[in-house]
């Protein structure tokens, strides 16, 4: 019997990708631990990663990152296919598809921080339209929207700033990735 061997090869793209995944699971993994009052309500830190990716090298490469953090963090943190998992996948399948809406908007106007808020937005939108429609069916859920909307305003804008200023800090990508 011959068995043959598939080579893949890997091209810069992917070697980037991989990494900016990696870290936006290493951020996913501290959201993680920061113990919060209310389920839900997390700073969002590997959102930053995805802004830089989605300003820097476009919504594609954003949607990739975006998508393997959620199936790795959820894979490591052990909720892979459980309810938490479709809370963070539908939360940020919204949050991409609101950020590949608003990044056609004028840039002086939606630059980083806008665009963080929005995506927080969309995000907890997401998730509270899911847990709505699938874990608790009733409009209850929705009187808890004020407090996820403060918290999405708070860090929204907090990811945002530091966005901005990691890609004011270093304006070109790095070419060893």
């Amino acid at each position: 019997m011959t068995h043959s061997v598939i080579e893949l090869q890997v091209s810069a793209e992917d070697r980037r990708v991989a990494w900016l995944a990696t870290a936006a699971v290493a951020l996913s993994l501290v959201d993680a631990a920061i113990p919060t009052p209310l389920p839900g309500v997390k700073p969002g830190l590997a959102n930053i990663v995805t802004l830089i990716v989605l300003l820097r090298y476009g919504w594609g490469t954003a949607v990739w990152v975006s998508g393997l953090r959620v199936l790795a963090s959820s894979l490591l943190l052990g909720y892979f296919l459980a309810p938490g998992f479709f809370l963070s996948l539908s939360g940020t399948l919204l949050s991409l598809l609101t950020l590949g809406l608003v990044r056609h908007l004028p840039r002086r106007w939606f630059g980083p921080v806008s665009l963080s808020i929005c995506a927080a937005f969309a995000h907890i939108g997401g998730q509270l339209l899911l847990a709505r429609a699938w874990l608790i069916p009733h409009d209850g859920i929705f009187l808890l929207a004020p407090l996820f909307g403060a918290a999405a305003l708070v860090f929204g804008t907090l990811n945002g700033l530091i966005a901005a200023k990691l890609l004011t800090e270093s304006p070109t990508p790095a070419d060893h990735v």
